[in-house]
């Protein structure tokens, strides 16, 4: 059974907190684990949340500050004393080569040959990804070093519709051939299309946006997804020092959700100047300027992607 979800293993920012740990996320996508920034203590939270390192076969890292970055050697250690024998992606930006080679190499251990370096560069960056179900693209955002943002799209597709194929008798074998040629010859002779029998399939999108100012990548990366994970650093109080860090607010967060189109908003990497009873500040402010679902997230959260949702002919229809 294919799952798609999102695991909060941590959302404090540079601060860990009584209730959060360092981030960590990692994105469950059918069979394939995409693991965020793994902060300080990653390896315990994935304990916690009963995922393994053989769940993991992408480790993306935004920028090299500590709270991103520090579960590195953890988890690189983790993955080997375990025994994964599947490749491990590992995305980072290429400019902080020697922090990723210090975290990769931080201790001794019997290492492993897994791990497949994928340095990024430039402005957008496109990594293969094989035969993964999905693209993953790195943007550049604006950080005081440098930083990126992913994104995961999963290709377009079509969703066949039983009534439409039960209505021009195609059954069985037929439908697979449909699929791929685009037309067959029905037992009564008609020429049946793969339009007559199917709706188009918009594919599912995930952006991850942490450290970073307003900038023409978060706008890029977050266009039209289904869920944005999307630091709010801090509250429009703070907006000065948000801007002079290199962070958001969470009024800006939701003002970039709603000129995006995004469907769930997903809110973490909180400072720790804020006492958590004002938690609900976040969502008040993020939800002034976005309408649609938010979640303020908290360690060891899981959060399914949104349903699906097919565009042109609804189901029964011919």
């Amino acid at each position: 059974m294919s799952v798609r979800d999102l695991i909060v293993l941590g959302s404090a920012s540079a601060v860990p907190t009584k209730a959060r740990n360092h981030n960590g996320y990692l994105l469950r996508w059918d069979g394939h684990g995409v693991l965020f920034d793994p902060g300080e203590g990653t390896q315990r939270q994935m304990s916690r949340a009963g995922v393994s390192a053989h769940d993991v076969t992408w480790i993306c890292v935004t920028h090299f500050h500590g709270d991103h970055c520090l579960g590195v050697p953890g988890i690189v250690q983790r993955i080997a004393r375990d025994g994964v024998e599947h490749t491990v992606d590992a995305a980072f930006p290429a400019s902080g080569a020697q922090y990723w080679g210090r975290l990769r190499h931080a201790a001794a251990f019997r290492d492993t040959d897994v791990i497949r370096e994928r340095p990024v560069s430039g402005e957008r960056m496109p990594l293969d990804t094989g035969d993964a179900p999905f693209t993953l693209v790195a943007r550049r955002l604006s950080h005081p070093v440098e930083a990126y943002g992913y994104r995961l799209e999963e290709p377009d597709g079509r969703t066949m519709l039983p009534a439409g194929l039960a209505a021009r008798g195609v059954r069985g074998p037929m439908i697979r051939r449909l699929q791929d040629e685009g037309r067959i010859t029905a037992p009564d002779g008609r020429t049946v299309t793969l339009d007559e029998c199917s709706v188009p399939r918009p594919g599912q999108k995930v952006a991850f946006i942490m450290d970073t100012r307003l900038c023409d990548g978060v706008h890029e990366l977050a266009g039209g997804v289904d869920m944005l994970v999307i630091e709010s650093t801090f509250l429009h109080q703070d907006a000065d020092l948000a801007a002079e860090y290199g962070h958001l607010t969470a009024a800006q967060a939701g003002a970039v959700a709603a000129e995006a189109g995004v469907r769930h908003l997903v809110l973490t990497h909180f400072s720790e100047r804020y006492p958590a009873e004002e938690e609900h500040r976040y969502v008040d402010e993020a939800s002034a300027v976005f309408g649609g679902d938010i979640t303020l997230v908290h360690d060891l959260d899981r959060i399914p992607m949104p349903p699906r949702r097919l565009t042109g002919l609804q189901e029964g229809q011919d």
